[in-house]
C-alpha cells in the first residue's frame, strides 16, 4: 500500500507560534511512519511557508521539545482545485512537494480561525480538524457565546468592546464594567487562546492599562465576571459519530490558568483525569459538551472548557478549543487516553477522520445546469 503524505504544518502568523511548535514536535514523534510519509513545514512569523523533509525535534528550554523552521528557498502554495492534493513548490527551481492530507498544528489567529482552512478548502486537499465555519466561530468567543446563549447553554456573563467604542466612550465602558461585574473581572481578546492576552483585573486602578494589553492582540475584547470556579475539560472527536470523553480538571498553581503555568512553569498547573465528580453531573456536562460542539458547527477534534462555581455548583461553557495543545501530556491526549484511545491511534483517527470528511464534501455537486 503506497503511504499517504501528510505535511505537518506548524508555527504561524500568531502569538501562539512556539506553542505550535511544541505541539507539532509531539505529534511529529508519534505519526505512523508505517501509514504516512511526513511533511514538516513550518509557518514563520510572517506567513511564509517552509518545507523541510529532513527537520526533526530539538531541545528547547522552555518548552521541552520543538519542531525547528527550517529556511530553504520561497515556496509557493497555489489555491486552484487539485482535486485531493497540495502542492507547494520553491519559486527558483524545479524543487516541488506534493502531499495528501494536511494536519495543522496550529494554534490561535491566522492559524486556527478558518483562514488556513479556507485556503485549504480551495486548494481542494484533506485536513485535519473543523472547517471554516467551525474554526472562525470557535475562535472567536464573542460570537461563539452568543450562538450558545441562544441555543440555552450557559456561558459566562460578558460584555464585548471593540477598539472604537473603547476609543470613543472610555469613562462609560469603565462605568459599565464596574456596575456589571465589580472587581475582580477578566480583560481576553475575543480571537486568541493559550491565554494570551487575558489579565485579571483586580480593582478599578488596573482597568486601562489591561485593556490596552489586551486591545494589542485583537480589535475586540471580552470582559468577563470572575467565577471562583474548579475548571473542568472535555475532549470530544469525530465527526458525526461523537466520542466525549470524561472530565479533565486543572487545577493551577498559579492565580488563574495563564500561559505562563500552562507552558512554561513545570508546576503551573495539576491536571486530574478523570476530575472527580459524580456521574450524573458528568453525564449533565457531556451533554452541553456534545450540543456545544454540534451547535458551533465543529468537527474532528476538540476541547470543551467549563467554569464549576464553587459557591452553587452551577456550570458554564467557558470556550472550546478547535485545535487544543497537543503535546503527549495536554489534556485533549490525556483524556482521549483514558477514553482507551492511546496518542499514536488517537493521531491514526483524526488523519481518517479528515479524508471522510473530504469525501463528503466531494460528493456535493458544485456545477449546476438548469435542466
Amino acid at each position: 500500500m503506497t503511504k499517504k503524505r501528510i505535511a505537518l504544518l506548524y508555527g504561524g502568523r500568531s502569538g501562539e507560534h512556539e506553542v505550535s511548535c511544541c505541539s507539532a514536535a509531539s505529534v511529529f514523534e508519534h505519526l505512523n511512519r508505517d501509514k504516512y510519509d511526513i511533511l514538516p513545514v513550518g509557518i514563520d512569523k510572517q506567513g511564509h511557508w517552509h518545507p523541510a523533509p529532513a527537520a526533526v525535534p530539538v531541545e528547547d528550554p522552555s518548552f521541552g521539545k520543538i519542531m525547528p523552521l527550517v529556511f530553504d528557498g520561497e515556496w509557493l502554495i497555489s489555491p486552484a482545485f487539485q482535486g485531493g492534493t497540495l502542492t507547494i513548490t520553491e519559486k527558483n527551481s524545479s524543487k516541488s512537494f506534493t502531499v495528501d492530507c494536511v494536519f495543522p498544528v496550529l494554534h490561535g489567529t491566522n492559524c486556527e480561525d478558518g483562514r488556513l482552512q479556507g485556503l485549504l478548502e480551495l486548494c481542494g486537499v484533506p485536513y485535519v480538524g473543523s472547517g471554516v465555519t467551525g474554526s472562525a466561530i470557535g475562535m472567536d468567543k464573542d460570537y461563539a457565546k452568543r450562538l450558545l446563549e441562544h441555543s440555552e447553554l450557559p456561558v459566562v456573563p460578558w460584555i464585548t468592546v471593540t477598539r472604537r467604542e473603547w476609543e470613543n466612550e472610555p469613562d462609560f465602558i469603565l462605568q459599565d464594567i464596574n456596575l456589571e461585574f465589580g472587581f475582580p473581572c477578566f480583560v481576553k481578546p475575543a480571537n486568541s487562546g493559550s491565554s494570551v492576552g487575558i489579565y485579571k483585573i483586580k480593582d478599578k486602578s488596573e482597568l486601562k492599562d489591561s485593556i490596552e494589553k489586551a486591545f494589542a492582540y485583537d480589535s475586540k475584547v471580552l470582559f468577563e465576571k470572575a467565577i471562583n470556579c474548579r475548571e473542568i475539560e472535555f475532549a470530544i472527536l469525530g465527526n458525526d459519530d461523537l466520542i466525549c470523553s470524561q472530565p479533565g480538571e486543572i487545577v493551577p498553581s498559579h492565580e488563574f490558568y495563564s500561559y505562563e503555568a500552562k507552558y512554561i512553569d513545570s508546576d503551573g498547573a495539576k491536571l486530574f483525569v478523570p476530575a472527580p465528580l459524580d456521574d450524573e453531573t458528568v453525564k449533565a456536562m457531556q451533554s452541553d459538551a456534545l450540543s456545544a460542539y454540534k451547535v458551533l458547527g465543529l468537527s474532528g477534534l476538540c476541547r470543551i472548557d467549563f467554569f464549576i462555581d464553587k459557591n452553587d455548583d452551577t456550570w458554564y461553557i467557558n470556550e472550546v478549543n478547535t485545535f487544543p495543545g497537543f503535546t503527549s501530556i495536554s489534556m485533549y491526549p490525556r483524556l482521549m487516553q483514558h477514553s482507551a484511545i492511546p496518542y499514536n491511534d488517537l493521531l491514526d483517527r483524526l488523519v481518517q477522520l479528515s479524508f471522510d470528511m473530504y469525501s463528503r464534501k466531494s460528493s456535493l455537486v458544485t456545477d449546476f445546469t438548469r435542466g
